[in-house]
């Protein structure tokens, strides 16, 4: 079958579903291509007629702000022991480097780590998370939770979508260059993230090491 062919075969349903879902559970805590699913599936409701972008947004943005409010919760009741945990199941993605880089955008932000950590691929698996953990206090992370879900996930629906639709035609003839394309945003997100983790751990070694020095002289 020819993926056009296939792609106007996927029900509405199970893309709104998997949106949802994808992004809810990476609000969560559980590191998931959302962004990715995200852009593809927008990419596809421009051009396939059966899927709406007002309902494909509103899944997004539903799973986006219910997963981070389970995320906060589950924060808030285990504790630094579950960044802990976490850090020794998923080493890659919730490492003493990537903790600490998420730790200092909060001391940076505060509440509004919630709303920019939407933007950033690595932060946005910490975000709600993280705000339970430092107790932040529930009216605020709903308020960022709310404002960055809506922007994040409405807003890159409505982008790609726009986008997609000027270049429907070249889309329709190339569907597969257009997935290749959002894998490749996806990807250089987590790079560059993973790149200022590490930054950020060698600085926090340089200040941990500069006390020693100081004795030693």
């Amino acid at each position: 079958m020819h993926i056009q062919e296939w792609l106007e075969s996927v029900p509405a349903v199970s893309v709104y579903l998997l949106v949802g879902v994808v992004i809810g559970l990476e609000s969560l805590g559980i590191p998931l291509p959302g962004e990715i699913v995200l852009v593809s599936a927008a990419i596809l409701a421009a051009t396939q007629d059966h899927i709406d972008p007002f309902v494909l947004g509103a899944c997004a943005t539903g799973g986006a702000i219910i997963g981070d409010s389970i995320g906060y919760l589950i924060g808030r009741k285990g504790g630094q022991p579950l960044l802990q945990w976490a850090g020794r199941k998923f080493p890659k993605h919730f490492g003493p480097d990537h903790v600490a880089m998420a730790e200092a955008k909060f001391d940076k932000w505060g509440m509004w780590a919630v709303f920019f950590g939407r933007f950033i691929a690595l932060l946005r698996i910490f975000a709600g998370p993280l705000a339970g953990v430092l107790k932040m206090p529930y009216w605020k992370f709903l308020i960022a939770n709310v404002l960055g879900g809506i922007v994040w996930a409405g807003g890159t629906t409505a982008l790609i979508y726009s986008v997609g639709v000027v270049a429907e035609e070249w889309l329709k003839r190339f569907s597969w260059l257009g997935l290749v394309a959002a894998l490749l945003f996806g990807l250089g997100s987590f790079l560059l993230m993973k790149h200022r983790a590490k930054k950020a751990a060698a600085a926090r070694e340089a200040v941990a090491e500069s006390p020693v020095a100081a004795t030693v002289d």
